[in-house]
Formats: structure tokens, sequence, C-alpha cells
């Protein structure tokens, strides 16, 4: 992977979002390191996911900056962003449920694909080693997530946690630099949290893919994140290790809901 581990592998500056009156994102600037697994929290309409959509072009800031791999621009485009090494899973799963489980991930490795439709249409020389290739590599995600099981199985007839590690093996598909997960645990039973904490670590260990996640269990946050960035009502509260956050007297407040007397 290109770059140092001590350098911003993205930053993002004063940011403000707002639709019509309602201000999403208010003068907002934070960075994540190369390599580095950075949590975003903060209560219901802090302005999370709004975040990551400026961050991977869904929105369009009104004001600020976004900086990745040392190209700052004013907004980021979804193609672009994708194909700058970004890649996303949502709050609301969104697969293909009458697809199988490699089928969906094979949908991640769409833009790798470089023959064009009527060599795809085709399906000869190179387009078939393309396709192999590509198949090989998904295989491997399918390994390396656990999933061998499941792999021909439409994913509507997947319980709830596969169907997450399903979309995080779709995301992976993409060989992302940067993953982008909201609320990956979200609606998850305790044994299928355990299990993509234990992911995670391993996509970001083994593979040095650098990871920004929302997410509300401040038990897996506090376990698995470097640093920790707090948003409230579209403002930044607070920025640092999750020992330092987790001792900000105005996080207490504002979102752990526990005042010290």
């Amino acid at each position: 992977m290109v770059g140092e581990k001590n350098e911003a592998l993205l930053k993002v500056e004063n940011i403000s979002l707002a639709f019509g009156g309602v201000r999403a994102l208010e003068e907002v600037s934070f960075d994540v390191m190369r390599g580095e697994v950075r949590a975003i929290i903060g209560p219901n309409g802090a302005g999370k996911s709004s975040m990551l959509n400026v961050i991977n072009g869904f929105y369009h800031p009104q004001k600020g900056s976004i900086t990745y791999k040392n190209r700052r621009r004013a907004q980021m485009k979804p193609h672009a962003a994708a194909a700058a090494g970004i890649a996303r899973t949502f709050q609301n799963i969104a697969l293909f449920r009458g697809m199988s489980a490699l089928d969906n991930i094979m949908t991640g490795r769409v833009h790798k694909m470089k023959r064009g439709f009527l060599w795809q249409a085709l399906h000869i020389g190179p387009a078939r080693r393309e396709e192999m290739e590509n198949r090989a590599f998904v295989e491997g995600i399918i390994d390396f997530l656990e999933i061998q099981a499941i792999r021909r199985v439409p994913v509507g007839r997947l319980p709830y946690g596969l169907q997450k590690r399903v979309e995080l093996g779709r995301a992976l598909a993409a060989e992302p630099d940067l993953l982008l997960l909201d609320e990956p645990m979200a609606g998850m039973n305790l044994e299928e949290k355990e299990d993509m904490c234990r992911f995670i670590l391993d996509v970001n260990e083994q593979f040095g893919t650098t990871i920004a996640l929302i997410e509300h269990d401040m038990g897996v946050v506090m376990d698995i994140s470097d640093r920790v960035v707090v948003l409230d009502h579209g403002k930044k509260l607070a920025d640092g290790t999750p020992a330092e956050v987790r001792g900000d007297q105005a996080v207490v407040d504002a979102y752990l809901g526990v005042a010290r007397g």
C-alpha cells in the first residue's frame, strides 16, 4: 500500500451541509490516518451518516473541503470515490436479495473489470480470463469471511448477521484503501457482533485497510478504535483516543448520558 502510516489518508475541513433550513453538519473537521480504525459516534441525528455520504460523494457540502490521498477538492463524486479506493457499507442493508452471496460480492468487482461489453457478452478469450481472475479473488473473500456454506444461497434467505457479512464482502471486493462502515453491528446479537469485530480488525491488520466506522455500541467503539470523533447536532464535540473521549465530560453529558456528581 502506498503511503506511510503516520500520514493522513483523508482530511475533512470545515464541512458544512444543510438541507433547506436543517443543518446536518456545521464546520466539522477531522482526519483519518492511514492504517487506523477511526470511529465516528454521536446520538441519533448527530450527522454521522451525512458525513460518510459527504466523504463518498452522495452528498455535496455547501462549505469546506475534502483532501483524499493528498488531493484537495470541494466535493467528492461517487464514481471518483470508488475509482480512488473508497468503499462503503450502509446502515440499511443494500444487497440484491434474489442473487446469491457469491454474485452479490462479485458486484463489488465491477469497476475492476476492464473488458468491454462485447467481450463480456461473448464470454471468450480475455473476458473469460478476467472473469475467472475476479471470481478467484471473490472466493478468497468468501473464505476470509467464513461464508463458504452460503455462497450459493440467495441473500434474501440468509439471517441478518450473514447478510451484513455479505455486504462487507462486497465492499472488500473493491479492494478499498478506505472502508466506510455505517453501523456494521446494528441489529446483531452478541455472537454476531463478536464475529464482525474480529473481521473488521482482521481487515485492518491483514489487508492494511484504513477504516472509518459509525457505531452506537460503545463497548465495540472502545475496543476496536484507534481514535474517536464525536458529533452532536452536526457539530464536532470531541476528538481523541477512546480513553480521552470516554473521559470528556461534554461527551458524557451529551451522548453517554451519565453526568458526574
